[in-house]
C-alpha cells in the first residue's frame, strides 16, 4: 500500500519544512509532553520538530521514522550537529514493523494527507502506542486556505494541487477528515481542535510567497504536473502570481490545519 508523494524532497520544499517548530506546529500536543516519556514521529522530515519535541521528553527517547533511507538522510543531517539522542528508523506507517505498546506517543504531522489509507495507519499508530498514550495528528486543510487579493491564477494554484494530490491517493483536505478517520480507526476518546498558520509580514510573505514560486517550477509537483498534461506556461503564471501576491504589502494568507489528540 503506496502512494506517491506530492512534494517530494527539492529544496524548495524543504525550505518550508525546515521552518516548522514544536511551536508553531505541535502547539496542541505540548501541554501532555513529559521528561521520561517515549516518542514515535512519523514523517519526521527535516527533523526541526523531532529535535523539539525529543528535548522537551528527555530522558525519554524518540524514534524519527521516515518512508525512505534517502528521506531519513534528510533527517539525520539535522541531527548531526545536535546534542540530541534519537533512533532513525525506516518504515511504512501503514505496516510498522515496530512492537506493540511500544511508545507514549505518537505524532504525525502533515502525514496522513500523503498517505494511501489514513484509517490504517491510525491503527497502526494505535497499536505501537501503549494503552493510555497519545496519538497525535496535524493536517492542513487546503480548502480552507485563505488568502487576499484574490488572485485568479492562486486559484488555478489550488486546484492543480489538488488534482495532483488526489492523483497520488492523497487527501489535501485531510484536516476536516482526521476526527472521522480517528474514530472508524477504533479510538474512543478523541479530542479535535484547529489553528492556523497565518502569513502577513513582508518577511513572512516573501518566504512564503518565495517558496511557493519555486515549488510550481522545481519541486516534484511541477514534475508531477508536466507528467500529467499541465502546461509549462501555466505553471510559469502560477509561480509569477506568487510573487505578485508576496509583493503586496496588503497581501494575507491564513492556513487551516486539523488536529487530534486521539487516547490510545
Amino acid at each position: 500500500m503506496s502512494n506517491v508523494y506530492t512534494h517530494g524532497h527539492h529544496e524548495s520544499v524543504l525550505r518550508s519544512h525546515a521552518w516548522r517548530t514544536a511551536e508553531n506546529s505541535a502547539a496542541y500536543l505540548l501541554p501532555h509532553l513529559r521528561p521520561g516519556q517515549s516518542l514515535l514521529d512519523i514523517g519526521a522530515g527535516p527533523g526541526t520538530i523531532t529535535a523539539d519535541l525529543a528535548r522537551l521528553i528527555r530522558p525519554g527517547r524518540a524514534t524519527a521514522l521516515e518512508a525512505s533511507e534517502s528521506a531519513l538522510d534528510v533527517t539525520r543531517a539535522t541531527f548531526a550537529d545536535l546534542d540530541i539522542s534519537v533512533d532513525f528508523v525506516v518504515g511504512d506507517v501503514h505496516r510498522l514493523e515496530l512492537p506493540d505498546d511500544s511508545y507514549d506517543v505518537v505524532h504525525a504531522h502533515q502525514v496522513l494527507q500523503h498517505v494511501a489509507d489514513p484509517v490504517q495507519a491510525l491503527r497502526e499508530m494505535r497499536r505501537v502506542c501503549k494503552p493510555g498514550g497519545i496519538v497525535a495528528v496535524r493536517d492542513s486543510d487546503y480548502k480552507a486556505f485563505a488568502w487576499y487579493p484574490e488572485l485568479p491564477e492562486l486559484d488555478e494554484w489550488m486546484a492543480l494541487y489538488q488534482r495532483m494530490a488526489r492523483a497520488n491517493s492523497g487527501e489535501p483536505d485531510a484536516g476536516r477528515r482526521l476526527l472521522s478517520w480517528a474514530l472508524e480507526a477504533g479510538f474512543d476518546q478523541v479530542e479535535a481542535t484547529a489553528s492556523n498558520w497565518t502569513f502577513t509580514t513582508d518577511e513572512d510573505r516573501a518566504w512564503w510567497g518565495g517558496m511557493w514560486a519555486d515549488r510550481v517550477l522545481q519541486s516534484a509537483l511541477a514534475t508531477q504536473a508536466l507528467a500529467a498534461g499541465v502546461p509549462q506556461e501555466t505553471l510559469d503564471r502560477i509561480s509569477t502570481a506568487w510573487k505578485t501576491w508576496a509583493a503586496d504589502p496588503a497581501a494575507f494568507i491564513s492556513l487551516l490545519h486539523g488536529e487530534i489528540l486521539a487516547t490510545a
